[in-house]
């Protein structure tokens, strides 16, 4: 990036989450703690990552140095955005072929699911060990080393040449892909702090919410030129690219004065230490189960829509699409307007009702209680639940991290292993029952769904907390 006036320090750090208008005109005022810079209360905030150089008073800073800040800012919530669309892109581009794969490999629809399992289970313990590792060594390494076997184990999977040598290599790149979630989350944390966390976990969901999307789109249209294998060629070009990205724009967020120097033994104390936080750990489990209702739609509608409702791959496609299309929206509508105008708590609530409420009339539906209803009544409740993911998960995400400051990579492989291993355990239950009924989706659905409510309410309590950062209760 060309020099434009500011110090280095300047265009790496003060990064915005703001693109809207105004942006650029509006007076930066003293905010919050020491080194945060802030417009008005509905405008995008600045926060100076803690152990950094307390950001320059607002005279301080030139015209030029205020845009190259905004532009590197706009370039890591790509490079962000990037790195939370791997999970949906690892996942959602190999969904059409389900059937293909368990054709090709000659194995039942169940074990193939365990395919999705193994990524799962794999992005869950990698997070646990590459948290710590980003709070010792910073975020910038660990991510790199990630990125560059994630690559070299989807490479292997489009070359295998059974079932379980796939399920092994998913698992490889599970446990791989961990570092790009987990370490941007806590980036995220790193930035952030308080409602404009929330707000920049809102506009990751709309980078990331472009990924489901298009990969079963792409996963479709490579179907129709080749075979599943060709999926996983696609995924490694993509991991080639953004391993690139990450490299030469994602600089590194922690520096080494905030960095924890103990071993293994500090990393499960600190871990312990979040865990017994009751808060954080009620928040952590309702986002967890919350994400195993929304994984039980994802490895069980394309048996669902294309063998139960005999639907081809290029329809579930644009289905799964309209469903991101969906939970994308109600993101933005989460960030843009609800965020810092009605508390965290009250959002997050009214979406987990509506999760519940559309689970339970998909189960209704799938029991046949309302007769044969066809493809359309399911697409429907199930646009319902995936819409109302756009408020849960990130709400989730941002009222629990607001909880640590000091240990924000632990905190994040918690949050990202619950939600994994969970929704891990939840997959292969959809296919219980086989290939033929829909309503071992719905049940898990339900129970998943209904627990997240139980657990916000007993563990959260959020009528007993006032004064919160979006605005209390």
């Amino acid at each position: 990036m060309p020099d434009s006036g500011g110090s280095r320090a300047q265009r790496e750090h003060i990064l915005t989450s703001g693109t809207g208008p105004g942006a650029d005109s509006a007076p930066l005022t003293p905010h919050g703690d020491a080194g945060a810079l802030s417009v008005d209360p509905g405008a995008p905030q600045v926060t100076t990552p803690a152990g950094l150089p307390a950001a320059p008073e607002p005279g301080g800073l030139t015209a030029p140095a205020v845009k190259a800040a905004r532009r590197t800012g706009f370039l890591v919530t790509m490079v962000l955005g990037g790195l939370t669309a791997l999970p949906p892109l690892s996942m959602d581009m190999y969904l059409p072929a389900l059937p293909a794969v368990t054709d090709s490999l000659a194995s039942p629809a169940a074990t193939i699911q365990l395919t999705l399992t193994a990524c799962l289970a794999g992005m869950a313990l990698g997070q646990l060990v590459v948290g710590p590792m980003s709070d010792r060594w910073g975020r910038r390494r660990p991510l790199l080393l990630g990125m560059v076997v994630y690559v070299i184990a989807t490479a292997i999977c489009a070359l295998a040449p059974s079932a379980e040598l796939l399920i092994g290599f998913r698992l490889l790149q599970g446990l791989a892909g961990a570092a790009g979630i987990v370490i941007a989350r806590a980036v995220v944390r790193d930035l952030y702090d308080g409602v404009e966390m929330a707000r920049f976990f809102s506009t990751l969901m709309l980078i990331s919410g472009v990924a489901p999307i298009i990969a079963p789109l792409i996963g479709g249209q490579v179907m129709r030129f080749t075979d599943w294998r060709g999926i996983f060629v696609v995924l490694t070009g993509v991991g080639i690219v953004l391993t690139l990205v990450v490299w030469k724009w994602l600089h590194e967020t922690l520096p080494p004065g905030s960095r924890h120097t103990g071993g293994v033994g500090e990393a499960l104390r600190t871990m312990r230490a979040l865990l017994a936080d009751r808060v954080f750990t009620g928040y952590m489990i309702t986002g967890g189960l919350a994400f195993a209702v929304l994984f039980a739609y994802i490895s069980a509608s394309p048996f669902v829509v294309q063998e139960i409702y005999g639907a081809s791959p290029q329809t579930f496609s644009l289905l799964f699409g309209l469903n991101s299309i969906g939970l994308i929206a109600v993101g933005q509508i989460n960030g843009k307007l609800l965020v810092g105008r009605i508390s965290l708590d009250k959002v997050l609530g009214f979406g987990l009702a509506v999760i519940v409420l559309a689970a339970v009339a998909l189960l209704l539906m799938t029991t046949g209680v309302f007769g044969d209803v066809g493809l359309v009544p399911i697409a429907a409740g199930l646009f319902v639940l995936m819409s109302a993911m756009g408020v849960a998960m990130p709400n989730t995400n941002a009222q629990a991290l607001m909880r640590t400051k000091h240990a924000a990579g632990s905190a994040s492989a918690l949050l990202g292993t619950s939600s994994f291993l969970i929704g891990a355990i939840a997959s292969p239950l959809v296919g219980i029952a086989g290939e033929d009924t829909a309503v071992p989706m719905a049940v898990v659905q339900v129970v998943c769904a209904v627990a997240a409510v139980g657990c916000f309410l007993g563990l959260c309590r959020p009528w007993q907390r006032e004064g919160r950062e979006a605005g209390g209760l």
